[in-house]
């Protein structure tokens, strides 16, 4: 594994392998003992061109944690802002010989076109709705971890599917690792292409969480689309939000996850998110930290 550009560039044993570090890492920050100095006099470089606190705050810690050096670089104070062209910024950040570059980016396959242009590993951090492929890693973890095995386990995706690259990496890993993939949208949130062949699709909630696993959350992206598409926030949530009454319906020990940011009251309930039990959004935002140091450690430091 040269590069993480997308879930659909792993095998089956690759994710194994990548889940497995990361339950090493996971445990061993438990026990407050690992190689601190794995990546020592490393450079890793972190390129977000959109927003981010989970993604690039979690990659930060478990860079830090293996002993890398961070450089955070800004594309609002680049010389991007002086029209220098994309191609020419990331030619003359490689030439500065990162050890690793993490990619969060707004366009389409943005990873793929670095990763053809430098000589160091790229992660993929988020293009477009494309891919996500870390947060795929870091919730099938957190799954395995509640439910013991991916193979079996049926997991709802609910909400906007259409513009969600969290639900393309995760509906391809979890396909492959054998689990039951569903969508749940409205008709005019769900894609026109399935990222997957054994996905089921229900437009209805009720049928579509109905004895499942696990329920995957997702906002509605209203900066990927044109807002007079989509209802009003009340409308959705009285159609579409996670609600105890509609969680009945799953599986008595259904867990609920959500990779954030989160809407409360438009895509589920203050309740439902802040269930001890159920929830399990912080656990989703504690494994990123393992889970990229897996990822790190697995193209970094071997």
């Amino acid at each position: 594994m040269k590069h993480l550009l997308g879930i659909e560039d792993l095998s089956k044993l690759e994710i194994e392998s990548i889940i497995e570090r990361a339950e090493h890492y996971y445990n061993a920050l438990e026990n407050g003992k690992w190689d601190y100095r794995k990546l020592e006099n490393k450079i890793i470089l972190t390129l977000f061109f959109e927003n981010s606190t989970r993604t690039l705050t979690s990659f930060d810690i478990a860079a830090k944690r293996l002993g890398a050096d961070v450089v955070n670089w800004n594309a609002n104070t680049s010389s991007l802002k002086k029209d220098e062209s994309f191609s020419d910024t990331i030619d003359t950040l490689s030439a500065m010989q990162p050890d690793a570059i993490i990619i969060r980016h707004s366009e389409y396959g943005a990873p793929k076109y670095i990763a053809r242009r430098v000589d160091c590993p790229v992660i993929n951090a988020g293009d477009s709705w494309r891919e996500h492929p870390t947060q795929a890693l870091l919730d099938a973890l957190t799954i395995r971890q509640e439910k013991g095995t991916l193979d079996g386990v049926t997991v709802a995706i609910c909400g906007d599917v259409a513009h969600s690259r969290v639900a393309n990496s995760n509906a391809k890993l979890l396909s492959i690792m054998g689990a039951n993939v569903r969508f749940v949208a409205p008709e005019m949130l769900m894609p026109p292409e399935l990222p997957a062949t054994d996905i089921t699709c229900f437009n209805n909630i009720e049928e579509g969480i109905k004895d499942v696993d696990v329920v995957m959350v997702l906002r509605i992206q209203k900066e990927r689309m044109d807002r007079s598409e989509i209802p009003s926030d009340a409308a959705y949530f009285n159609n579409y939000g996670l609600t105890f009454e509609r969680l009945k319906l799953a599986k008595d020990d259904v867990l609920v996850m959500h990779p954030g940011p989160m809407n409360r009251g438009v895509e589920i309930a203050d309740d439902v998110a802040d269930d001890p039990t159920r929830s399990l959004m912080k656990r989703q935002v504690a494994n990123g930290i393992p889970t990229r140091m897996a990822i790190l450690d697995m193209l970094v430091g071997e």
